[in-house]
């Protein structure tokens, strides 16, 4: 795996190509370090989650992962899917930071609901995203079934999960999976971009904002009220609000800190 800190954005890079960057054990606790690092570092203001090769991720690459100290017992897979996949998941999902998804090939299984699971998603036009549990007899995993219909809807979820067709970027884009598409030439220009864009912004502002979003689809309405009355009470403290406030009284453009 490959990572830098780059104008404020951090890149993390699967570099397993001729795996098709499935992720071992070892590569998924390096991820989720790498997202908690980034929630904690003031210099990191947004991330980038990307691939080398055909691939974006082939899912997990379950011949990475160690072997069992000893015969499973009831309760061993839940607790497995739990430290593993779902962890991989939320730590997207959690961190404080915006994570974007420069998607560059294939997006399978565990693959998929990672790039689903961040807050943007930018997708070369020969990349696909596959479903690909059904094919192995297998329940969805790493948040799949909590992800999908709360982007694309109930039937559409069935649809995608029932048959485990491969979705194509384009297709992807119009059902609200995918934020654009396009020549796999010009990802990582767009993904630089949009990085560059969102680390030149009002970090916490975009933090509490992502929050605010996410709770919002499990939660009623004076639920989010309220959390947004509270985030806007965090807000108005940070340094970046202030500058917002004052580049408008003054008429110029902000400069944020991040802070």
């Amino acid at each position: 795996m490959l990572h830098a800190l780059d104008g404020g954005v951090s890149w993390i890079t699967l570099n397993r190509p001729e795996a098709m960057n499935a992720v071992t054990w070892d590569q998924r606790e390096r991820i989720i370090a790498l997202l908690a690092e980034a929630s904690a570092d003031p210099a990191v203001r947004a991330v980038v989650l990307t691939a080398t090769g055909r691939g974006f991720c082939a899912g997990a690459d379950l011949r990475g992962t160690p072997a069992p100290a000893r015969e499973r017992v009831p309760g061993d897979v839940a607790r497995t899917i739990r430290l593993g996949a779902q962890r991989l998941i939320a730590a997207v999902l959690d961190c404080e930071k915006p994570v974007i998804a420069a998607v560059n090939g294939t997006a399978a299984g565990i693959g998929a609901h990672l790039a689903f699971a961040c807050d943007l998603v930018l997708a070369a036009d020969t990349a696909t995203f596959i479903e690909v549990f059904v094919r192995r007899g297998l329940v969805p995993d790493g948040g799949g079934a909590y992800l999908l219909p709360r982007l694309v809807g109930p039937q559409r979820a069935k649809e995608l999960m029932f048959f485990g067709d491969a979705l194509p970027a384009a297709d992807a884009e119009r059902m609200g999976l995918v934020n654009r598409t396009v020549p796999g030439g010009e990802l990582e220009a767009l993904a630089k971009e949009w990085a560059g864009r969102l680390a030149e912004g009002p970090t916490r502002a975009v933090a509490l904002t992502k929050q605010l979003v996410n709770a919002s689809l499990d939660g009623d309405r004076a639920t989010a009220f309220a959390a947004e009355a509270a985030a806007q009470e965090i807000n108005m403290t940070t340094r970046d609000a202030d500058e917002g406030v004052a580049s408008f009284i003054e008429r110029r453009s902000p400069a944020y800190e991040g802070r």
